[in-house]
């Protein structure tokens, strides 16, 4: 049961978001910042941010004047982002292979591996066929992934932290089709130890490109970082899918 739905009853804990409190917003700035240089986006853009977790990334789509909708199957993490909600930045929870809407968004945004965590294809076509769906005609979708093969030369077998007096110890391997980690939590102030195990999908470039095109959508580029620099499979650490709707 929990393979099924590892990514609900993870994404939801607060020993998640103490573990990852690193991603900051800052980094998400930057990225944003990048994207909107380089998009230039109409004022009146409507953007959908997919998997928005805390809604770092919204949040900052938003400071542009942009008006923005997060969607997250993690309830906790909607009640975190609601905090910032405005009449022109949104937060529900959903889950991302049901459809949302349609040809309603001109931007559809899936941040930092907010993807992959399905256990079928299917299901991975579902999410897809729901972002695809949410776009207007030349709409634009952007989704941000991981690059396995050079997370696989960079990993990090094992190793343990301590913050705030919780002992987390993780370990990560991969197979051929995912990449894995464990995540053992031990608190010793409340008497609380549990494992969460993270499992992600080896989409290479070419499978990725397939599904985006099997959604009807064109792709204009591939992306190695977040300076947008050309996609380098054996160098570089995102695989950032910048494709349209053309119809």
């Amino acid at each position: 049961m929990e393979e099924k739905v590892w990514f609900k009853n993870w994404f939801n804990s607060p020993y998640y978001h103490l573990l990852y409190a690193n991603r900051d917003d800052a980094e998400a700035a930057a990225f944003i910042t990048t994207l909107v240089d380089y998009f230039k986006p109409n004022p009146n853009s409507k953007m959908l941010d997919v998997g928005c977790g805390r809604g770092r990334h919204s949040r900052q789509l938003a400071s542009y004047g942009y008006d923005v909708t997060g969607i997250d199957v993690a309830p906790e993490n909607i009640k975190y982002a609601n905090q910032f909600a405005t009449p022109q930045l949104h937060f529900e929870i959903h889950d991302m292979r049901q459809l949302y809407t349609a040809r309603s968004m001109d931007y559809v945004f899936n941040f930092f591996t907010s993807f992959g965590y399905f256990n079928s294809k299917h299901e991975h076509a579902r999410a897809l066929h729901m972002m695809a769906t949410a776009l207007k005609k030349d709409g634009i979708l952007v989704l941000d992934y991981v690059n396995s093969e050079v997370a696989i030369q960079q990993l990090v077998t094992k190793e343990q932290k301590q913050i705030r007096q919780i002992n987390f110890t993780i370990e990560r391997w991969h197979d051929n089709t995912h990449l894995y980690k464990r995540i053992d939590v031990e608190d010793p102030k409340k008497g609380i130890a549990l494992t969460h195990t993270e499992k992600v999908a080896r989409f290479s470039k070419e499978i990725l490109s397939a599904l985006l095109l099997q959604q009807g959508l064109t792709i204009k580029s591939v992306w190695g970082d977040y300076q947008l620099n050309s996609f380098d499979a054996g160098q570089s650490p995102r695989m950032i899918f910048y494709a349209q709707r053309e119809n």
